[in-house]
């Protein structure tokens, strides 16, 4: 098996990932980066991009992730296709398994694996993804200013969500499967007192349809039950608020985690307790989610690598 050994090992390739690869490439530590299954992240999936600061015309997500890319590129960072399928953080050099077939050994480590939205698991949200379907209310809920829109879920981030785009559309219906919410009491009388929300206990969405894009969702009431009902709700937007699972199984052995598995960071920094190994953006980040801050948790945990290896005499 081939075996290399590198400065610094960048996991990842979302905003974090390669604003990670700018600044240590630009601090001469020649890393290494491995796209992973998702070459540029999540946001490659995403059509329109108004809120990253730079592009005052907004810009698609592909453009932007390959835009970070190629800046990466052009300070001399190493980008390569690949997945870390193995981990073992338990001593320094920490080494990896790429796609089972090579050995990689690091002396600094950045985790920008990223987290995956949860979806319901519905053929019509692969089918209307980029047209309708969104699992981001702050990224895509300008685009639906005065539409109709549903959430899914009953937890906090679902009714957050909720308040959030009922402050830009039209009307929100809250989709919840059970007969109560699961959020904070806070967030629940924010959500009920809501004139423009609409709550629909013991609901199930379905399905989707539309032509050219959303125009409504399929679901059912008290699914299974008697008195079972199933009916259509004209909508424009189909946002899920059911949660995200962190990238982060491999790494856990040796990084805390939260119940989740959102990894854990020492206060506002991006050290995870293992010396030399750094956590950035949304693998490590329950409560933003966004390109910018990631970028900047990036750019942090670039800055302590470089620090790291300066002071262990690495530089």
């Amino acid at each position: 098996m081939e075996k290399e050994h590198v400065k610094c090992l960048i996991i990842g390739s979302g905003p974090a990932g390669y604003t990670a690869a700018i600044y240590t490439s630009r601090a001469n530590i020649a890393p290494v980066l491995y796209e992973g299954l998702q070459t540029g992240g999540q946001l490659t999936t995403t059509t329109e991009v108004e809120n990253f600061p730079g592009y005052p015309q907004g810009v698609t997500g592909p453009v932007l992730m390959d835009d970070l890319r190629q800046q990466a590129l052009r300070f001399g960072a190493d980008i390569r296709p690949g997945l870390i399928t193995q981990a073992d953080l338990s001593q320094a050099p920490y080494s990896f398994t790429i796609d089972e077939n090579k050995k990689i050994t690091a002396d600094t480590v950045i985790i920008a694996t990223g987290a995956t939205a949860k979806y319901l698991g519905l053929e019509d949200e692969k089918k209307y993804a980029g047209m309708g379907v969104s699992a981001c209310a702050t990224c895509d809920g300008f685009f639906y200013r005065k539409k109709v829109v549903a959430v899914v879920g009953g937890g906090d981030t679902a009714c957050e969500e909720a308040v959030y785009l009922a402050g830009l559309a039209r009307q929100v219906y809250l989709v919840v499967r059970k007969p109560y919410l699961r959020a904070s009491k806070i967030m629940q009388e924010r959500v009920l007192n809501h004139p423009k929300i609409t709550v629909l206990f013991e609901h199930n969405a379905i399905g989707l349809f539309g032509d050219n894009g959303v125009e409504g969702m399929h679901v059912v009431k008290r699914k299974g039950e008697p008195d079972e009902e199933r009916y259509d709700v004209a909508i424009d937007g189909f946002f899920l608020a059911i949660g995200h699972q962190p990238n982060s199984a491999i790494f856990q052995p040796w990084v805390k985690t939260d119940e989740t598995g959102y990894i854990l960071t020492e206060g506002s920094s991006p050290r995870t307790g293992v010396p030399g190994v750094f956590a950035a953006g949304d693998v490590a980040d329950p409560h933003y989610r966004q390109a910018i801050t990631a970028a900047g948790s990036g750019c942090k945990a670039a800055i302590e690598a470089e620090r790291y290896l300066s002071e262990q005499g690495m530089l």
